[in-house]
Protein backbone atom coordinates (compact mmCIF):
# COMPACT_ATOMS: atom_id res chain seq x y z
CA UNK A 1 0.00 0.00 0.00
CA UNK A 2 1.51 3.37 -0.97
CA UNK A 3 2.37 5.83 1.77
CA UNK A 4 0.16 8.91 1.85
CA UNK A 5 2.81 11.60 1.42
CA UNK A 6 0.66 14.44 2.77
CA UNK A 7 -0.34 12.38 5.82
CA UNK A 8 3.34 11.57 6.42
CA UNK A 9 4.34 15.23 6.34
CA UNK A 10 1.52 16.18 8.72
CA UNK A 11 2.04 13.30 11.13
CA UNK A 12 2.37 14.67 14.68
CA UNK A 13 5.20 13.53 16.93
CA UNK A 14 5.39 14.14 20.65
CA UNK A 15 8.65 15.65 21.91
CA UNK A 16 10.87 13.16 23.70
CA UNK A 17 12.58 14.31 26.88
CA UNK A 18 15.61 12.36 28.06
CA UNK A 19 18.25 12.68 30.74
CA UNK A 20 21.74 11.75 29.58
CA UNK A 21 23.26 9.38 32.12
CA UNK A 22 26.91 8.40 32.56
CA UNK A 23 26.22 4.68 32.62
CA UNK A 24 24.40 4.80 29.31
CA UNK A 25 27.21 6.82 27.73
CA UNK A 26 29.82 4.35 28.92
CA UNK A 27 27.78 1.41 27.67
CA UNK A 28 27.21 3.06 24.29
CA UNK A 29 30.89 3.99 23.91
CA UNK A 30 31.88 0.40 24.64
CA UNK A 31 29.26 -0.95 22.21
CA UNK A 32 30.58 1.15 19.32
CA UNK A 33 34.23 0.47 20.15
CA UNK A 34 35.03 4.03 21.22
CA UNK A 35 38.28 4.07 23.20
CA UNK A 36 38.78 7.80 23.87
CA UNK A 37 38.46 8.17 27.66
CA UNK A 38 36.47 11.45 27.37
CA UNK A 39 33.49 9.17 26.70
CA UNK A 40 34.02 6.82 29.64
CA UNK A 41 36.12 8.51 32.36
CA UNK A 42 34.84 11.66 34.07
CA UNK A 43 38.32 12.87 35.03
CA UNK A 44 39.61 12.50 31.46
CA UNK A 45 36.59 14.43 30.17
CA UNK A 46 37.18 17.22 32.70
CA UNK A 47 40.88 17.40 31.86
CA UNK A 48 39.85 17.84 28.22
CA UNK A 49 37.67 20.81 29.19
CA UNK A 50 34.27 19.14 29.41
CA UNK A 51 31.96 19.39 32.45
CA UNK A 52 31.27 15.62 32.35
CA UNK A 53 31.42 12.64 29.98
CA UNK A 54 31.05 13.66 26.36
CA UNK A 55 28.16 12.21 24.34
CA UNK A 56 29.54 9.88 21.60
CA UNK A 57 28.79 11.04 18.05
CA UNK A 58 25.95 8.68 17.08
CA UNK A 59 24.37 8.40 20.55
CA UNK A 60 21.54 10.76 19.61
CA UNK A 61 20.05 8.15 17.27
CA UNK A 62 19.55 5.76 20.17
CA UNK A 63 17.71 8.39 22.22
CA UNK A 64 14.69 8.26 19.94
CA UNK A 65 14.24 4.67 20.99
CA UNK A 66 13.20 6.09 24.41
CA UNK A 67 9.69 6.83 23.18
CA UNK A 68 7.04 4.23 24.05
CA UNK A 69 6.61 3.25 20.37
CA UNK A 70 9.70 4.41 18.47
CA UNK A 71 8.36 3.06 15.17
CA UNK A 72 4.71 3.86 15.85
CA UNK A 73 4.79 6.53 13.17
CA UNK A 74 5.30 3.80 10.56
CA UNK A 75 2.29 1.86 11.82
CA UNK A 76 0.25 5.10 11.76
CA UNK A 77 1.09 5.39 8.07
CA UNK A 78 0.07 1.78 7.38
CA UNK A 79 3.63 0.57 6.81
CA UNK A 80 4.26 -3.14 7.21
CA UNK A 81 7.39 -3.27 9.41
CA UNK A 82 8.49 -6.48 7.71
CA UNK A 83 9.15 -4.41 4.58
CA UNK A 84 11.20 -1.66 6.19
CA UNK A 85 14.90 -1.16 5.53
CA UNK A 86 17.27 1.25 7.25
CA UNK A 87 18.37 3.54 4.46
CA UNK A 88 20.64 6.14 5.97
CA UNK A 89 21.35 8.29 8.98
CA UNK A 90 23.35 11.47 9.39
CA UNK A 91 23.97 14.12 12.01
CA UNK A 92 24.69 17.82 12.05
CA UNK A 93 26.28 18.90 15.32
CA UNK A 94 26.05 22.44 16.69
CA UNK A 95 27.19 22.05 20.30
CA UNK A 96 28.58 19.38 22.60
CA UNK A 97 26.30 17.40 24.89
CA UNK A 98 27.39 15.77 28.14
CA UNK A 99 26.28 13.44 30.89
CA UNK A 100 23.81 15.24 33.11
CA UNK A 101 22.17 17.14 30.24
CA UNK A 102 18.41 17.10 29.85
CA UNK A 103 17.66 16.95 26.15
CA UNK A 104 14.48 17.38 24.13
CA UNK A 105 14.10 15.57 20.83
CA UNK A 106 11.57 16.87 18.31
CA UNK A 107 11.10 14.50 15.36
CA UNK A 108 9.17 15.24 12.18
CA UNK A 109 8.83 13.81 8.68
CA UNK A 110 10.49 16.23 6.26
CA UNK A 111 10.20 14.28 3.01
CA UNK A 112 8.35 11.34 1.55
CA UNK A 113 8.87 10.12 -2.00
CA UNK A 114 8.94 6.98 -4.11
CA UNK A 115 11.18 5.44 -6.76
CA UNK A 116 10.84 2.60 -9.24
CA UNK A 117 7.16 3.32 -9.82
CA UNK A 118 6.33 3.00 -6.11
CA UNK A 119 8.24 -0.23 -5.52
CA UNK A 120 10.44 1.71 -3.08
CA UNK A 121 9.15 4.46 -0.82
CA UNK A 122 11.34 6.72 1.27
CA UNK A 123 10.52 8.53 4.49
CA UNK A 124 12.98 11.15 5.69
CA UNK A 125 12.72 12.03 9.37
CA UNK A 126 14.60 14.85 11.00
CA UNK A 127 14.94 15.20 14.74
CA UNK A 128 16.07 18.43 16.35
CA UNK A 129 17.90 17.82 19.63
CA UNK A 130 18.00 20.73 22.05
CA UNK A 131 19.05 21.57 25.59
CA UNK A 132 16.97 24.29 27.26
CA UNK A 133 15.83 25.55 23.84
CA UNK A 134 19.36 25.64 22.38
CA UNK A 135 19.87 23.46 19.31
CA UNK A 136 22.54 20.83 19.99
CA UNK A 137 22.23 18.62 16.91
CA UNK A 138 20.01 17.51 14.06
CA UNK A 139 19.60 13.81 13.34
CA UNK A 140 18.35 12.73 9.94
CA UNK A 141 17.24 9.21 9.10
CA UNK A 142 15.86 7.62 5.96
CA UNK A 143 13.57 4.61 6.08
CA UNK A 144 12.98 2.64 2.90
CA UNK A 145 9.74 0.72 2.47
CA UNK A 146 9.72 -2.11 -0.09
CA UNK A 147 6.46 -2.66 -1.97
CA UNK A 148 7.03 -5.92 -3.87
CA UNK A 149 3.42 -6.08 -5.08
CA UNK A 150 3.96 -2.96 -7.24
CA UNK A 151 4.54 -4.05 -10.84
CA UNK A 152 7.76 -2.74 -12.37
Amino acid sequence: MPIDVEAARKLPFDPIKVAVERGRLRFFAKAIGETDPVYTEVEAARQAGHPDLLVPPTFFFSLELESPEPFGYLAALGVDLRRVLHGEQSFTYHRMAHAGDSLTLEPRITEAFSKKGGALEFLVKQTDISRHGELIAEARSVVVVRNPEVPQ
